[in-house]
Order: C-alpha cells, then sequence, then structure tokens
C-alpha cells in the first residue's frame, strides 16, 4: 500500500518566515485611508503560489529597473527580502523617499559584514583579494559584491574557479579570502576550497601542510547552519523513500542545490512547482513517497501536494485492475 510522509525539516527558513511576516503585518495593519503600498524589491519568496497569496493580500513586487525609474515614492514602503542588498540600493531607497522595511536574514546580514571587514583590510593593505562561491547574478550574492565596491570574484563551481586561476582573474600569490553564498551545498564549498588551497600551494612551492600555517588563504565558514543540517538530513529522508517529490519554484537557487542532492541519492526524484504537475504513473502500489522542498517552500503547499498524491493513487483505472487480475486486454 502506497504510504506518504512530509519531510519535517522542509518548508520555510527562519529569514524567509520572518520577511514574510514582516510583509503581512504590514498589509494587515494598511488603511485605505493611509493607502501606502508596499513594494519588495524582487520576489519575496521564489515560490509562485506564495508569491500569488501575497500578492492578493496588496503585495507589490519591483525590480531593479523599476526602483531605478522611480521619481518620487515619498511615504510608501519597500521592503529587502531575506537575500539582502548591496549598500547602493539603501541610498536609492533613502533618496526617493522610501520607508525601509529591511527584512535581511540576519546570517545574510553578518555574512555582508564580514565581507566588508575582509574588503576593507585588503584596500588598506593595498594586496588581497576576496573569492564568493554563489551563484552569479542571484539576489545574495549582488548583495555581497556589493560590500566590495564590485572588487570581489564570484564562482560557480570548481571548473569556473580553475578556469579563473588560468586566466589570471583569481591570483595565487596574494593574500586570499573566500566566503560563500549562505544556501550553497557544504560540501561542494569545501571541495572547492580544498582545490583553492592545493593550487596556492603548488604556485608558492610548498607542500600544503607548510602552507596552512602561512595565513596566505582564509576560508570563512558562512553557510547557513540551517542549510548544512539540513544537506544532511534530507539525504537521509531521500534514501528512506522510493520516490522523492520535490516541491520549490524552478528559480529557487536553493531548491536546485537540494533537488539535484535528492536526485545524486534517489533517482526517481521529480521537481514540480505545483500540486497539478504530479503525474499518477510516478507512483507504484507500495511505494513510500518522501515529500520534501526548499527553504523557499511554505508548508501548506507540502501538505497539498501530500494530498494530490493520495488522492491520485486511489483510483485504479478498469483495464489496470483487470491487468493485475491477469485477464487479456488486447480486445477490450
Amino acid at each position: 500500500m502506497l504510504k506518504v510522509d512530509i519531510d519535517n525539516n522542509s518548508g520555510f527558513c527562519a529569514g524567509v518566515i520572518r520577511a514574510i511576516g514582516k510583509a503581512e503585518e504590514f498589509l494587515g495593519n494598511r488603511t485605505d485611508k493611509e493607502g501606502r503600498r508596499l513594494y519588495s524589491l524582487g520576489a519575496i519568496v521564489h515560490n509562485d503560489a506564495e508569491l500569488t497569496r501575497l500578492v492578493d493580500k496588496g503585495l507589490v513586487t519591483i525590480d531593479k529597473e523599476d526602483l531605478d525609474e522611480m521619481v518620487d515614492a515619498q511615504g510608501e514602503a519597500l521592503l529587502i527580502r531575506a537575500h539582502g542588498e548591496p549598500p547602493a540600493t539603501y541610498a536609492t531607497a533613502e533618496k526617493l523617499g522610501f520607508t525601509v522595511i529591511d527584512c535581511t536574514c540576519p546570517v545574510v546580514l553578518q555574512l555582508q559584514k564580514s565581507i566588508r571587514k575582509a574588503y576593507e583590510k585588503h584596500r588598506e593593505s593595498g594586496s588581497g583579494q576576496i573569492i564568493i562561491f554563489g551563484k552569479i547574478g542571484h539576489a545574495e550574492v549582488l548583495g555581497l559584491i556589493g560590500q566590495t565596491e564590485g572588487t570581489a570574484i564570484v564562482v560557480e563551481n570548481v571548473i569556473m574557479m580553475e578556469d579563473f586561476i588560468e586566466d589570471g582573474t583569481i591570483r595565487l600569490d596574494v593574500p586570499t579570502e573566500v566566503f560563500s553564498q549562505t544556501t550553497k551545498s557544504p560540501a561542494e564549498y569545501a571541495m572547492l576550497c580544498s582545490r583553492l588551497e592545493e593550487e596556492m600551494a603548488k604556485a608558492n612551492e610548498l607542500s600544503v601542510e607548510r602552507f596552512k600555517g602561512r595565513g596566505m588563504l582564509i576560508v570563512h565558514n558562512t553557510i547557513c547552519s540551517q542549510v548544512a543540517t539540513r544537506h544532511e538530513k534530507l539525504s537521509k529522508f531521500a534514501l528512506e523513500h522510493d520516490i522523492i517529490i520535490f516541491v520549490s519554484g524552478k528559480a529557487s537557487s536553493n531548491g536546485k542545490v537540494l533537488c539535484d542532492l535528492c536526485k545524486s541519492l534517489n533517482i526517481r526524484t521529480y521537481h514540480i512547482d505545483s500540486a497539478s504537475e504530479i503525474k499518477r504513473e510516478w507512483f507504484r502500489a507500495d511505494d513510500r513517497v518522501g515529500i520534501c522542498g526548499a527553504t523557499s517552500t511554505p508548508k501548506w503547499l507540502l501538505e497539498e501536494v501530500a494530498k494530490r498524491v493520495l488522492d491520485l493513487n486511489k483510483y485504479v483505472p478498469e483495464w489496470e485492475e483487470k491487468f493485475a487480475a491477469g485477464e487479456d486486454t488486447d480486445n477490450q
């Protein structure tokens, strides 16, 4: 008999919960007389169903181009989502007259401060470089680059890093500090940093062991602890189930990382945005189905998907019943 389990560790992370809570509080207290709108700079969460719910409450999503085209926003409110923003965004918002509701995740905020401190140290010494392991163009990464006045080097994987070493973008003879986007894979980050250490040691004609004591490479542990723990728990969850239904928006960086993790451990992993995408032919009669998602996936959506899976598997077509009974269906 088919069984369905919802991963207890899936669902919104603390940063997303805080941002959505702030938005709901503002929208719930707003009166028609005040007429103030709440703008979100970028999607508050990478999940279409949850975005639709908030839009229905009155949230208006804008992008950087919209912000740049505004002339006066006196009295309006601008929500900075959990991903954070570079300093230039705050300056623009202040100039336009926005009331800023800053929902930058505390973990991201601390990471921004650490990168800014490292940048200022290297600028004062006149030497050094900052490398960020993250997705190019991701909102959080753009906010991190902004702390370095655009000078940080962003790498998405080991291959990209090796290409940057080869063409001289990344130097091996200067003090280097490495940071990671908070939602990246801990295993991939460790592999990238280990590879960089090997290359720097080789370039400086030292063994890795001797190079470690030189202080030329500083690796910062900046992956969110909730995300890091999530990888371990999700791996166990994926292995414990026959089939995994992973629920998240396709634009979610965290969703892609976690879904890929599930696929690497369980080939029967399906990535969906909503319950309507589920197909009955994915399932077998005795499957143990695991429903999980990203840090941008609401619990109510996971529950909706679980209900859909159960509903679909209650009905068995007549031809399938005959086939199971061993009857000839060729002439039906």
